[in-house]
């Protein structure tokens, strides 16, 4: 933490400043009074955000989906396509670079569905199974008409490799969404966290070790502030992991 008078980091257990010699007992309650504050003031904003959403979409419906499906469908979809026009038929190299640029491109896009309209997780995967789908069919139409060949796959192996590949452009939409989720609202309340520890997180902490009822608490809430923020960390690993092995797995093992 920072020291309120002199600004000096210290640490969280420190009851004298050690660079201005200030008395930090009498000042502790309001800062943490104060960061507490600032978490109640975030999950209002973000309560707020949700329900300014869900009026624009009941006052125009219309104009919402369509506004929305262009921004994080078709926006992604043509940049995907021209990827592939540019990869496969222009530069005609290795498909790898393209399978890169369907993992990358999605991500962007994933940040700002939930960094602008707080979308969460089952948002994300809905507009992602929509923007793969879309965009596998359009390059197996782009494939289809210039070699005279079927649009849809004729084997098994090239059907679950379109599967696979259409699962690798949702991973990354979602992995976007997580990514965004992190930086703009888990870790920033992990590092102002103040409020009361779960009976779980103070268990956790004993487990640590026994030391004063401050030192016990800080450690409960940074506990449980870990916690809530592993799951969105796993997925956001299991997502980005998961894309990157759909999107290059059918490729490398060529």
């Amino acid at each position: 933490m920072e020291c309120p008078f002199c600004a000096e980091t210290i640490k969280e257990e420190a009851l004298v400043c050690r660079h201005c010699s200030r008395d930090l007992r009498i000042v502790r309650p309001v800062v943490t009074e104060v960061q507490q504050l600032v978490t109640e003031l975030d999950q209002l904003q973000f309560d707020l955000d949700r329900i300014n959403t869900q009026l624009a979409f009941f006052s125009r419906p219309v104009h919402f989906v369509l506004r929305n499906a262009a921004l994080y469908v078709l926006a992604p979809l043509l940049l995907l396509l021209a990827a592939h026009v540019v990869v496969t038929i222009l530069l005609d190299v290795s498909p790898v670079y393209l399978r890169l640029a369907s993992v990358i491109i999605p991500i962007p896009f994933g940040m700002t569905l939930y960094a602008a309209n707080k979308v969460g997780l089952r948002g994300s995967i809905g507009l992602g199974i929509v923007t793969a789908l879309l965009s596998v069919t359009g390059m197996l139409a782009v494939v289809g008409c210039i070699d005279k060949v079927p649009i849809l796959p004729d084997t098994a192996r090239e059907w679950r490799e379109a599967i696979e590949y259409a699962l690798s452009i949702m991973l990354a939409y979602v992995t976007g969404d997580l990514l965004a989720m992190l930086m703009l609202r888990l870790l920033p309340n992990a590092m102002t966290a103040s409020g009361r520890p779960s009976a779980t997180a103070v268990r956790l902490a004993r487990l640590l070790g026994q030391h004063g009822p401050d030192v016990m608490r800080r450690r409960a809430r940074r506990i449980q502030e870990l916690i809530k923020t592993i799951g969105p960390l796993a997925g956001l690993t299991v997502t980005a992991g998961g894309s990157i092995y759909t999107g290059l797995k059918s490729v490398l093992g060529h």
